[in-house]
């Protein structure tokens, strides 16, 4: 449970909103204590404030507003922010009854934590982005090695590169499509059968993988023949064509 989540406990039980429900559970996990709401918010605002900053920038007034609006004419129900909870402000009709109180801040300290977890959101899939980017560059920059050693006639090296790409990118999307092998190493022929069982691909592309296997193998170990340019060539542009359709 996140810091956000229990400052907002905490405010609701403070005005007595705090449902039961959510009391029991806090005790099933061991009692945890809820924060003095006034001691940590601050805290707290200023380390969120900084990430939406930086992660949803376009979403940092909305932040803010929740905890003071200094545009507002008057104190309302809807203009209510955290910083008038933390003061123990209230609004009073003419006839002294209380018709805007602390509870006002509840929903705008659960707007703040909905901000906050969709710029947690977009930068983990920042960095998703960024190592797909990254091992897209890796890819590419290996294939073109093994490019290079079959032209210059290293063709067991330059087939045993492209056979680990193409092992690697496998991995990667058995992974991305929740498929796990039961061997703790995993081969190529491990991988594209999991691929085939789960249809992530159809058998045309099974057989053109598995043809790449056998040229893999071939570069990898003592065959009847020896591997020539022509095989690494075939296999570096078969596994650039699985890369960009296998996914």
């Amino acid at each position: 449970m996140s810091q956000g989540e229990l400052l907002y406990y905490s405010m609701a039980d403070a005005v007595g909103k705090l449902p039961d429900e959510i009391k029991k559970g806090l005790k099933k996990e061991g009692n945890k204590l809820l924060p003095h709401f006034a001691f940590e918010y601050d805290t707290w605002y200023s380390e969120a404030l900084r990430v939406v900053k930086q992660v949803i920038p376009d979403r940092t007034e909305d932040f803010i507003k929740q905890y003071k609006n200094e545009k507002r004419k008057e104190i309302a129900f809807e203009t209510y922010g955290i910083s008038d909870y933390l003061l123990g402000v209230q609004r009073k009709d003419w006839e002294g009854q209380v018709f805007v109180d602390q509870s006002a801040a509840i929903p705008k300290m659960q707007v703040q934590n909905s901000i906050l977890k969709s710029a947690q959101k977009r930068f983990e899939s920042s960095l998703s982005d960024i190592q797909e980017m990254l091992q897209a560059d890796l890819f590419d920059s290996e294939l073109e090695a093994a490019r290079e050693l079959a032209k210059n006639g290293f063709f067991r090296a330059g087939g045993a590169i492209a056979g680990v790409v193409l092992e690697k990118h496998l991995g990667h999307v058995c992974q991305s499509h929740g498929l796990k092998s039961r061997k703790s190493h995993p081969s190529i022929a491990d991988f594209y059968e999991l691929l085939k069982e789960a249809g992530v691909i159809d058998t045309p592309r099974w057989r053109f993988i598995q043809q790449l296997g056998d040229l893999r193998n071939l570069c990898d170990h003592h065959k009847n023949r020896e591997p020539t340019k022509d095989d690494v060539l075939e296999l570096v542009e078969g596994v650039e064509k699985v890369i960009k359709t296998v996914a």
